[in-house]
């Protein structure tokens, strides 16, 4: 493989490794080492979505999936924003691919697979997280940190394994929500908790209302462990803490609104209502928030969330979702084929019962007006013996609610005024779940057990058509059920593009594939 030795990414892994000599040296090699196929990691998911979106021709030595997937061995080129050449005409997606190259060879460098023999199951689960050492499975941004420099990412990364939160002191009018203070604040005051790079932006970025008296430094902090989705941390006590870090990752700035403070425990109580009969699934409930509406109103945001810390059976584990395509340096597998081989069932048989814990809660949630965004990174899946067993889900920041079905069903619920999350639009509703649950997480679960169990995609995504098809059968006559049926089996659907919404710089673009469930 080429070493990438010239143009703008070769001038940013440069300054990295400048940075790398200063703050890690011990890293420089490793980091030189892991460039290009960094490179050629980014290289490829972007050339695949811009296949899969229609941005440029498909091109020899690709392997077609379901949903227009295309997957190439190599990049073909050393530097993947030569793949943009004529497509990006401001050069902002340049710059974040280049990001993501380098700071995925920064993980490349700390990448270290060890998981401590005493740790429960949200510690352990964040551990198989770094196996996933790429990020996103379909998004060649799925290492970009834009606004973090090489120091920051070392210190606040998932592979730094820990990071301190730090607190402020909010006037009790300016404060809005519940107390998430865990020490004490001045009398008229509430502390609240902000992720440590945070804290230091805010300290330069709102200096006025330091001066005023609106807002107070306060010492202490408490140590925790950044997963995957970095603003979320994990507390001493198992339980999680989301907080607002405005720095750019994949496609999002990651700081929190108003409303997703306000609005996620109702949603969590929501939720529990609505599956209060099934026994499979365990929400991480999203227990109180609180934000300080100054400025942009998302700077100040945090939302306490509860883990599985005491919550799971003997020999039960959880693995979070994106980690099972992952490879396992133990084995030289995937984490998904360990799983498969240790259940003694055939890939088909895995398969149907993994589908069969998944699908039919979502489905009929959708019928009852909630689609919620069941990609592989809100999902953690537990196993015994290997058989899938419950559903874990996490962070309903992302779905999308449509009060005529809730209503329908028998249920309200008070979202904050200008909330994103409510819809009328059922298409908007049912493509939600449909690109999350069947593109970006069965879809990648099948072309993996295609490599590691030569399962053959058309019988795999027959299987899968067969519990959808189960699943209404068991919900008969629900007023919604037969139309989103249809909708699931028609022969195009909407897939979310990744690459068109970078280009475009707003909103969520859906561009029509070609449908495995049809037929």
């Amino acid at each position: 493989m080429r070493i990438v030795s010239t143009g703008r990414l070769a001038a940013a892994a440069t300054r990295t490794e400048a940075a790398l000599a200063v703050h890690a040296p011990h890293l420089v090699d490793a980091f030189t080492r892991n460039l290009p196929h960094a490179a050629d990691t980014v290289g490829r998911r972007l050339r695949a979505a811009l296949v899969r979106e229609d941005l440029t021709p498909r091109t020899a030595g690709g392997h077609r999936h379901a949903f227009n997937r295309v997957e190439y061995p190599h990049a073909g080129v050393a530097d993947p924003v030569d793949l943009l050449t004529g497509i990006d005409p401001t050069g902002s997606m340049s710059a974040e691919i280049r990001n993501a190259v380098v700071n995925l060879a920064i993980a490349l460098a700390r990448f270290d697979p060890k998981i401590p023999p005493d740790a429960g199951p949200d510690l352990r689960a964040v551990h198989l997280e770094r196996l996933a050492v790429t990020g996103h499975n379909l998004h060649p941004c799925g290492r970009t940190r834009l606004g973090w420099d090489t120091a920051d990412v070392l210190a606040h990364d998932l592979e730094a394994g820990h990071t301190p939160i730090r607190f402020v002191a909010v006037r009790d009018a300016t404060h809005l929500g519940d107390d998430l203070g865990t020490i004490p604040a001045p009398p008229g005051y509430r502390a609240q908790p902000l992720h440590a790079w945070q804290y230091d932006t805010i300290l330069h970025r709102y200096a006025d209302l330091f001066t005023d008296g609106t807002l107070k430094r306060l010492d202490g902090h408490i140590d925790a462990v950044p997963t995957a989705a970095l603003r979320t941390l994990l507390l001493p006590d198992g339980t999680y803490l989301k907080v607002s870090l405005d720095i750019q990752v994949t496609s999002t700035r990651r700081s929190i609104s108003v409303a997703s403070t306000r609005n996620g425990p109702a949603l969590s109580q929501l939720l529990h209502r609505l599956t209060a009969d099934n026994d499979r699934l365990l929400l991480m409930a999203e227990t109180g928030g609180a934000a300080v509406p100054i400025g942009s109103g998302r700077d100040l945001s945090a939302i306490a969330r509860t883990g599985l810390t005491g919550r799971l059976h003997p020999g039960e584990e959880a693995v979070p979702g994106g980690a099972l395509p992952a490879h396992d340096p133990a084995t030289g597998r995937t984490v998904l084929a360990g799983l498969v081989d240790r259940s003694g069932h055939t890939a088909a048989t895995w398969l149907t019962d993994y589908t069969r814990l998944l699908l039919p809660p979502l489905l009929r949630l959708l019928a009852d007006g909630v689609a919620l965004e069941a990609h592989l990174q809100n999902c953690l899946p537990t196993f015994v013996d290997g058989k899938p067993y419950r559903l874990a889900l996490r962070d309903f920041a992302g779905l999308r609610l449509h009060p005529g079905r809730l209503h329908q069903a028998g249920h309200t619920i008070d979202l904050w005024p200008g909330s994103v999350v409510g819809t009328t639009d059922t298409e908007t509703l049912r493509a939600k779940l449909g690109y999350t649950a069947l593109q970006a997480h069965l879809g990648e679960l099948v072309i993996r057990l295609g490599e590691s169990h030569n399962l053959d995609e058309t019988t795999a995504w027959r299987l899968i058509r067969d519990v959808v098809d189960e699943t209404y059968d068991r919900l008969g006559t629900h007023p919604y059920a037969a139309a989103d049926h249809s909708w699931f089996l028609a022969a195009r659907t909407p897939h979310k593009a990744l690459v068109r919404m970078r280009l475009a710089g707003h909103g969520d673009l859906h561009i029509p594939v070609s449908n495995p469930l049809h037929g």
